[in-house]
């Protein structure tokens, strides 16, 4: 294996765990659902626990719970209002396009190495 591939390689497996968190947050069924319910609630500007609660069969701690793994990872942030905390998701994307990179990464490096299956 090339020196430069090697290197990628190192850089692939830096990436995939800098990228651990986020891949986590999104492996969830829970908090997949709990995505696609602020989702559907349409609300750019942010939304609450309650709201997102009632789209869902989890706890008012559990879903607190699951949206503080997703603001944790990057995904979502939140902003205060008196006593009521809104979430929504970061306008930067920062740790959906460090994902995005370290995917494309990924496939570059797959194609460039050789076929290692064999005949079928």
């Amino acid at each position: 294996m090339e020196e430069s591939t090697k290197k990628e390689i190192q850089t692939l497996a830096e990436e995939f765990q800098a990228s651990q968190k986020v891949l986590t947050a999104l492996g969830d069924e829970n908090r997949q659902h709990l995505i696609l319910s602020m989702m559907s609630l349409g609300n750019c500007s942010g939304v609450r626990v309650v709201d997102v609660s009632s789209k869902s069969s989890l706890s008012r701690p559990a879903v607190s719970h699951h949206l503080q793994i997703l603001k944790e990872a990057g995904l979502l942030k939140s902003r205060k209002e008196g006593t009521k905390i809104y979430y929504y998701f970061d306008p930067d994307m920062k740790a959906i396009n460090t994902l995005i990179d370290t995917l494309s990464l990924a496939l570059r490096i797959t194609k460039s190495l050789p076929d290692r299956g064999g005949e079928e």
